[in-house]
């Protein structure tokens, strides 16, 4: 089953309501948030992140692959703007003041590009904020592992891709566990970097 057809039920689950709670609050405190921002969300699905940073900023666009996910998304209302787009072939005409994402960069191949395309769609100084999987065994997609490119990542492969890109300050935390009704338990990181002048 595909995220087109899951988009109904997303938001009911209770896990994901605390990972998205967690990351949001994890986002809040790293980084410096003000009402006059345009944020990006890369993977933005049903919209369970733009809803818990919505309150913050001035407009928040969201970009995902699932149309049915992104119906949800634009039930939000507010400023924001729902396009159903791939992230690595997005284009914006203005640049964003930030850049958050949760649990969709495992999805993407090539990191390295992702960071590349990041960089091009950011204002300079502007931020990334990035939550995903820290490294598992590839035992956390119930469902099976079809269109999953990685099992988690650890700090040095992050802040290596995005200062390859151009990006400074690369900060790795810890902030949040999933807990699978197996008894298993998943670490969620928050990782942030900010543009800086130009690419190395």
């Amino acid at each position: 089953m595909g995220f087109d057809e899951r988009a109904q039920n997303w938001d009911r689950s209770s896990r994901r309501r605390a990972l998205a709670d967690a990351v949001a609050e994890a986002i809040l405190r790293h980084v410096a948030l003000t009402p006059s921002m345009h944020l990006l969300d890369a993977g933005a699905g049903t919209g369970l992140l733009t809803r818990r940073l919505l309150p913050y900023v001035g407009a928040v666009t969201g970009v995902d692959t699932s149309a049915a996910m992104l119906e949800k998304f634009a039930a939000i209302g507010g400023d924001t703007e729902a396009v159903c787009r791939d992230i690595l072939t997005f284009r914006s005409a203005e640049p964003f003041d930030g850049i958050v994402s949760s649990m969709t960069i495992h999805h993407i191949e090539k990191i390295p590009l992702l960071f590349e395309r990041l960089y091009a769609l950011l204002k300079p100084g502007a931020f990334v904020a990035i939550a995903d999987l820290m490294p598992e065994d590839g035992t956390f997609h119930d469902r099976g592992n079809d269109g999953v490119y990685h099992f988690g990542f650890d700090e040095t492969t992050l802040a290596r891709a995005s200062r390859n890109a151009g990006f400074d300050d690369p900060f790795y935390t810890r902030v949040h566990t999933v807990k699978k009704e197996s008894g298993r338990e998943y670490g969620i990181f928050l990782f942030t970097a900010r543009k800086g002048a130009r690419k190395r």
